[in-house]
């Protein structure tokens, strides 16, 4: 994502690093960098503003729950060895929902037929 001008701070870092913005987890001097980055690249600003929407809707839905100690440093390792490019995202077989499953009726009062 662009919006096609220069920036000091290129866009791919600026969302690379987003979440450590969110999060709060980056020095006040790349903090600065990215703020300065919002105010004047549109596309990342409005970025910002939906994945912000999206974690507080999280916290506010799912924020009740307890999470393993270990769980988000699993997760942030994955996610940075991702980025770097040594695995790839794990992708599943799309599973069945029971609403779009045929459903097979019985044969019941058909005659049976032996052979």
């Amino acid at each position: 994502m662009s919006c096609g001008n220069p920036h000091e701070t290129d866009c791919s870092e600026v969302l690379d690093h987003l979440y450590e913005y969110l999060d709060s987890e980056m020095s006040e001097g790349d903090r600065h960098k990215l703020e300065e980055h919002f105010g004047e690249c549109h596309p990342c600003l409005e970025k910002y503003g939906l994945e912000q929407a999206v974690k507080k809707l999280v916290k506010r839905c799912c924020g009740h729950d307890d999470v393993p100690g270990d769980l988000r440093s699993k997760v942030l390792t994955r996610i940075e060895l991702i980025r770097s490019g040594e695995i790839g995202p794990v992708t599943e077989a799309p599973v069945e929902s029971p609403s779009s499953a045929k459903a097979v009726e019985p044969d019941q009062g058909r005659p049976q037929t032996t052979s």
